[in-house]
């Protein structure tokens, strides 16, 4: 396999800028990447995408809704309009820890406080999140193998992982992971994926229940949601605008328009193709729908609109209280 060394991605598309007399080290050797099968506990990766060092912490099987396939053409019965019925597919997608040394590398890119929790009652905080854990699809694993018994740097890497030389890959979980990963099972759970793209520019949907609360007589349900946009094409192009509209099963159509997201208008270019974020939604009803558009520009000063696939908010899993604080 190759070597690989930390802060390149490894499509060697990031160019390095470091200081005079710094020496690169071999982090690790590259291994075959899966075609068949997955990954399993403790295998070491690189993402493909955001070139962060990481680490599997078990897998999710989701159901992802690709709108950029096109089924085969049925006569539609009368009265249909031309909805367009999307089958979901089984992907397969990780959870994983991310390097520490690697996050102010990619906070341009990727939100690296993207997982986030409802806080118990008594917690002043609405929400709190968990640094360094992310969602990653399958094809976004680079795997690679490394000599060290502490090759990732995470406060959780030690607590859910030990080294363990006769197995492979010879990080194996611990109690504690299988632990936390069935108790906040319904607030981690990945099940649905929702994709489209529009002009070489494909968003990436994917929704999260976060649970209930009770506020001023009523129930408020809320939702996390990630989202990525990646350039498939290669003009520069940057995000204006976001348009949402958000449709609550107690009836109520609201539209959100604002500038850029989460405060950010970015460019995305061949070099940095992809930007990742999350943000919430909250409702006063069990469940909902969320569709929309992002604004895009190009060098010449031209505009155009990029479809956010439609998603539903579900809250199915309702039969859990929120986890009450992150215990171990």
């Amino acid at each position: 396999g190759l070597p690989l060394y930390p802060q390149m991605n490894c499509s060697t598309r990031r160019h390095l800028n470091r200081p005079e007399g710094k020496i690169l080290e071999t982090v690790g050797v590259f291994e075959a990447v899966k075609q068949h099968g997955k990954y399993e506990t403790g295998q070491l990766f690189l993402h493909s995408v955001f070139g962060y060092r990481g680490i599997v912490l078990f897998p999710w099987h989701a159901r992802l809704y690709d709108r950029d396939i096109t089924p085969p053409i049925k006569p539609e019965p009368p009265g249909a309009h031309g909805s367009k019925e999307v089958k979901g597919k089984t992907h397969t997608y990780y959870q994983v820890l991310i390097d520490t040394r690697d996050c102010p590398h990619i906070s341009q890119r990727s939100q690296t406080e993207a997982v986030t929790f409802l806080a118990n009652h008594d917690d002043s905080r609405a929400l709190y999140a968990i640094p360094g854990l992310d969602y990653v699809s399958h094809e976004d694993i680079l795997p690679y193998n490394s000599t060290e018994q502490a090759p990732i740097q995470h406060e959780l890497f030690e607590r859910f992982l030990m080294y363990n030389p006769a197995k492979s890959p010879p990080f194996t979980p611990r109690d504690t992971l299988k632990a936390w990963q069935e108790k906040n099972h319904p607030w981690l759970e990945l099940s649905d994926v929702h994709r489209e793209t529009t002009e070489n520019i494909r968003v990436t949907v994917i929704p999260f229940y976060m649970g209930m609360r009770e506020a001023q007589n009523s129930h408020v349900y809320w939702w996390r949601y990630c989202i990525r946009l990646e350039n498939m094409g290669s003009e520069v192009v940057q995000l204006r605008e976001r348009h949402w509209r958000i449709f609550s099963l107690s009836g109520t159509l609201e539209t959100v328009r604002g500038r850029g997201v989460v405060g950010r208008e970015p460019v995305l270019s061949k070099e940095q193709p992809a930007f990742q974020y999350s943000s919430h939604v909250s409702l006063q009803a069990p469940s909902g729908h969320m569709w929309g558009t992002f604004r895009i520009e190009r060098t010449d000063g031209s505009h155009f609109d990029v479809r956010i696939p439609p998603f539903s908010l579900e809250s199915n899993k309702d039969d859990k209280a929120p986890p009450a604080g992150y215990t171990f």
